[in-house]
């Protein structure tokens, strides 16, 4: 197997997981991660060597999300976005279990294009830059619909405005961290 493939087997995980996140679908999902790997094995030839992978992969998984979700309209068919993984989290805390469910629900009520920086920062762990390389936008505007996001998710669960920032000095509460990565400013 060439080097090549071997580093896009090794983004599969990080792939499927923005995946079912950004579809909030089984199938949807799995049909994208399948179309994003055709496409970028066929794409092949178009990849620079030593440049970032992750993020090459991450730009094809947008365009190719972008583009059913188009076809999805012009065919009228639904995108069902409510739809909801029972399978969330396999924990023995009833309270992590119940945390990660509303955040779940609450992402799914932030606009897409907000959802979209969250997961990429906040999950994925993207940098600004190569999150706006990814969306095609720039860096200022993921940094506003970063802070949108975070703002619109802190009061859909109930959080209200953050006034201090955790820092190393300063870490969140306990009741927040679990969602630390998320909504952090």
């Amino acid at each position: 197997m060439t080097e090549f493939r071997v580093r896009i087997e090794e983004e599969i995980p990080r792939l499927r997981r923005y995946a079912r996140a950004l579809t909030r679908n089984g199938s949807r999902s799995d049909d994208l991660i399948q179309d994003t790997l055709v496409r970028a094995l066929a794409k092949e030839h178009l990849w620079e060597p030593g440049t970032n992978m992750r993020a090459w992969l991450f730009t094809i998984m947008h365009n190719q999300n972008v583009n059913a979700v188009r076809r999805a309209m012009g065919e009228g068919t639904t995108v069902e976005i409510e739809e909801q993984s029972s399978n969330l989290v396999a924990t023995t805390d009833p309270t992590s279990a119940r945390q990660l469910h509303e955040l779940d629900r609450a992402l799914a009520q932030v606009p897409e294009e907000q959802r979209q920086v969250i997961l990429l920062v906040g999950l994925e762990g993207m940098s600004y830059e190569d999150t706006a390389a990814i969306l095609n936008i720039p860096v200022g505007t993921v940094r506003s619909r970063l802070s949108r996001g975070r703002d619109a998710l802190r009061k859909l669960m109930g959080m209200g405005e953050r006034t201090v920032k955790p820092g190393p000095n300063r870490p969140l509460p306990n009741k927040t961290a679990i969602t630390a990565g998320v909504l952090a400013a």
